[in-house]
């Protein structure tokens, strides 16, 4: 593909978050940066994409690049790197559609809903835009020639901000869907325990109780006197 010059901001010192931390003496300490995936068959759009966002940074995170020259290689990285936050991915690569077939891989066989999908294209006039954003699962879709960087520079912090806020809220249903197995799991061994006790019989089972959570051992006996029963148990 051809590869425009992002030409309208000769120096990328203004994209330095002000927020940005100091350089941190322990490397250990740096927050894991955002994985972008530049995703394109000319490797001057890779060199040119990379230096444009070096100096990148949003809530306190640099961005880590991950490059790929056909749609095949993309695929494959998105496989072996699940946390990939963003794709820059071009239309036009080994065919005139790969990017789109891409871009419904990753949704349709990966079932990557969290990371955010940019298609760029160096080929304005080689389909409709907004047929485009209809019919395919991305995010944002840019001519080459028009995404100067600053406006690089804006859409890949708009879309950084929203694979945060996506990632945020399905560790929100899960932490939620946790809580409610757990419960579920009470109440069903309370229901055993019940059970076996109206039964007359005795009940043993573990339970995990508090926060941090402890594992408990119990043990529950019916006595000889209706609806009373002992329990005793241990902490493991």
């Amino acid at each position: 593909m051809d590869a425009k010059a992002i030409d309208d901001d000769a120096s990328t010192n203004w994209m330095i978050e002000d927020e940005a931390p100091p350089e941190e003496q322990n490397p250990a300490a740096s927050p894991e940066p955002w994985r972008v995936l530049i995703v394109d068959d000319d490797v001057d759009v890779h060199v040119v994409t990379k230096f444009s966002l070096s100096n990148a940074c949003f809530m306190g995170r640099r961005l880590s690049f991950l490059h790929a020259y056909s749609g095949d290689e993309a695929i494959n990285i998105l496989r072996s790197t699940p946390d990939i936050a963003l794709i820059l991915l071009d239309v036009i690569m080994e065919t005139s559609d790969a990017g789109l077939k891409v871009a419904t891989k990753v949704r349709e066989v990966l079932h990557n809903k969290l990371v955010r999908i940019v298609l760029r294209t160096g080929q304005p006039g080689q389909a409709l835009e907004h047929s485009i954003i209809l019919d395919y699962d991305i995010n944002d879709f840019w001519c080459k020639s028009d995404l100067t960087t600053r406006k690089l520079f804006t859409t890949v912090i708009s879309s950084l901000r929203g694979y945060a806020g996506l990632q945020e809220s399905e560790q929100r249903s899960a932490a939620l869907q946790a809580a409610l197995d757990k419960a579920q799991a009470h109440e069903q061994q309370a229901a055993a325990a019940l059970l076996a006790l109206q039964q007359g019989e005795s009940w043993s089972g573990e339970l995990s109780i508090g926060e941090p959570p402890s594992r408990v051992a119990l043990n529950a006996t019916p006595s000889s006197e209706n609806g009373q029963f002992t329990v005793s148990g241990k902490i493991l």
